[in-house]
Order: structure tokens, then C-alpha cells, then sequence
């Protein structure tokens, strides 16, 4: 067989409009929900029966917006985007075929019509096209002595400060869910200018911070229309 054809079973909904911002692995912004909505004639009930009794879940999802740009060797933001190595030792969206495995919380099922599934700790842009989903397993899938390379703990964290303006404007959820995003330090790997304005699309809010290095500080919140 020289290839393969996959449909989507649906298309994830999430906060994340743009790639910039998105957290760079699955459950580091615990308060990002994406929500699945199940194709026809996948959105069957039964297609989820017994599913209610698993609390995390494998998505099998499609990098649409990298396709047919792969790369053999990448520069991974956690070796500050100098350092190279094989794109099959690294998480790059730029693959071979592009497709990842997201590990995030199933929080909600609703079959009343159809299928919708809710999840949290979602790392994936807005749209992306879901192929499959499959339980976790914490006995099989959980190894505590495991190696994890160059990412064998978790990344510093920013602290996150709003001005009056912006925290004027917040609702708790969406402050929460900035909060997630920025303190992972989404700015490029070589970024080093304390100036420097940048904006971060969360569902239909432009959120413009700067960084220096210690601190994320938000400036604005522009409702985009």
C-alpha cells in the first residue's frame, strides 16, 4: 500500500484562533476547554458508550496548518531555538505526515443530540481536525522512570501581571486562562526585547502583553470584531 486516506470524526473547538500562544504540550493550561462535536456517522451514542468511566483520553489529531512542510531536523524553543535535532526526536508540527497525539481531561459527554465532548488542558489550535480518540490507560501508559530528554521537567514559569485597564475587562475564567497561557512564555525562543508588544489570540480577545524575561505584564484586551 503506498498510502492511506483518514477523515476527520470532527473539528475541535478551542480559544487558541492563531498558533502563537498555544501551550507547547497538553494539560499546562488546565482552564483552555475545547469542545468536539462528532461527524456524521460517527455521532452515534454507542460510539461512546463506556467512555464516561475513562477521566483522560488520547486525541489522535491532524496538524492542517503544517502539512506538506516537514522538516528533518528542528529547533525545540526548550534548547533556545539554537540547537538541532531529528524531527522524530522533537514534538515539531513539521512531520513527515503531520499528525500528533494530544493527552487531555475528558470532562463532559452530552449525547442528547448527537455526540459533543468537552475537554480541558487543550493544546491544539482552533479547527483542528480530530481523527481519532482513544482511552488512557494509567497502568499501561504511566511510566514514572522514564527518560524525558531534553524536556525532563517542566519549563520556569512566567509571572503574570495585568494593568487596571485590562483587569478592568476580565471575566475570572478568561484571566485564569491568560494566566495559563503566559506563564509558559510563548514569545520565540530568542526573543530578549522587554519592549516588545505581542499579541495573543484567545476566542474572540487580542490580549497584548510584553515580557521581560521574569514577567508576562498585560497591557490591553481588544475584543476583536
Amino acid at each position: 500500500m503506498s498510502g492511506f486516506t483518514f477523515q476527520p470524526i470532527g473539528h475541535l473547538a478551542t480559544p487558541f484562533a492563531d498558533k502563537f500562544g498555544i501551550p507547547r504540550q497538553p494539560s499546562l493550561a488546565p482552564h483552555a476547554l475545547g469542545v468536539l462535536k462528532l461527524l456524521s456517522p460517527y455521532n452515534r451514542a454507542e460510539a461512546v458508550r463506556g467512555l464516561e468511566a475513562f477521566s483522560h483520553v488520547w486525541l489522535t489529531f491532524v496538524f492542517h496548518q503544517s502539512a506538506n512542510d516537514w522538516k528533518p531536523t528542528v529547533r525545540p524553543p526548550r534548547l533556545g531555538g539554537n540547537t538541532r535535532i531529528g524531527v522524530f526526536a522533537s514534538r515539531s508540527p513539521f512531520r513527515p505526515n503531520p499528525i500528533g497525539l494530544s493527552l487531555v481531561e475528558l470532562i463532559k459527554i452530552d449525547t442528547d443530540s448527537g455526540v459533543i465532548l468537552t475537554f480541558k488542558g487543550i493544546d491544539l489550535v482552533d479547527g483542528t481536525p480530530i481523527l481519532d480518540i482513544k482511552p488512557y490507560i494509567p497502568y499501561a501508559e504511566s511510566i514514572p522512570t522514564a527518560r524525558g530528554g531534553f524536556a525532563d521537567s517542566p519549563p520556569p514559569e512566567l509571572a503574570v501581571v495585568f494593568s487596571p485597564e485590562a483587569k478592568a475587562r476580565l471575566k475570572p475564567e478568561l484571566r485564569a486562562l491568560i494566566e495559563d497561557v503566559l506563564k509558559q512564555d510563548p514569545r520565540p525562543a530568542y526573543a530578549d526585547d522587554a519592549e516588545r508588544i505581542y499579541g495573543v489570540r484567545l476566542y474572540q480577545y487580542d490580549v497584548k502583553w510584553r515580557c521581560d524575561g521574569q514577567t508576562a505584564y498585560v497591557i490591553a484586551l481588544e475584543k476583536v470584531v
